[in-house]
């Protein structure tokens, strides 16, 4: 089913959502494209033809564009080799789809782009509240279910969701040493070569100021 034409990315540098899916084609090795999409300097209003909701990640893969970057995780997962990012175990799949979606759904959208541009001079407060309402109920369910990482001893999607996330909770002040079992497996993740070769810093999009 895989096709021979690399996938083409549709992401921004520090987009936590597009860093979600550079992790996955890493930890797959997988070779994609990148284009740039800049949200903030042009309103994305070109990038709507190809996310009509003009947020990133969108990648065009297999005759197909999708966005939404668990979908796009779960699609890569299926139809290319490499290390599950799922486990295939019913049990931990599930723990790890939890932990995916309240990143995801619970903590990531209400410091996102487009809402905290509404929000004003109160953007960082409002974010920090909300990673930390967010972390309060990650940390006691991690310490049931991590090993080495989120879920076990495998990395998966659920781990792919936690890193970008706490750059992020880093990014707004929010003090990670509060949640001793979020900060030991950021930091064994970030020690990964597929978490470090995307990060934000060195993406082809990233600003000169930014770069490390």
């Amino acid at each position: 089913m895989a096709s021979q034409t690399k996938p083409v990315l549709h992401g921004y540098f520090r987009s936590s959502c597009s860093w979600r899916v550079r992790i996955a084609f890493a930890l797959k090795g997988i070779e994609y494209d990148q284009v740039a999409v800049n949200l903030i300097k042009d309103g994305g209003q070109q990038y709507k033809k190809i996310n009509p909701m003009q947020q990133v990640p969108s990648v065009e893969i297999d005759g197909i564009t999708l966005s939404q970057s668990l979908a796009v995780i779960q699609y890569i997962d299926e139809t290319r080799p490499g290390p599950l990012l799922l486990p295939a175990d019913p049990k931990k799949r599930a723990q790890v789809r939890m932990i995916s979606d309240l990143i995801a759904s619970g903590i990531q959208p209400l410091q996102n782009l487009h809402v905290i541009q509404k929000i004003g001079a109160e953007k960082a407060q409002w974010a920090q509240h909300f990673i930390e309402r967010g972390f309060q109920a990650l940390e006691p369910i991690l310490k049931q279910t991590a090993g080495k990482y989120c879920v076990g001893d495998e990395i998966s999607m659920a781990d792919i969701c936690l890193v970008p996330q706490v750059y992020n909770a880093e990014r707004f002040k929010v003090d990670v040493e509060q949640y001793p079992t979020i900060k030991r497996l950021n930091q064994t993740l970030l020690e990964i070569e597929a978490f470090k070769v995307t990060n934000p810093s060195c993406q082809p999009d990233t600003p000169a100021d930014l770069r490390s």
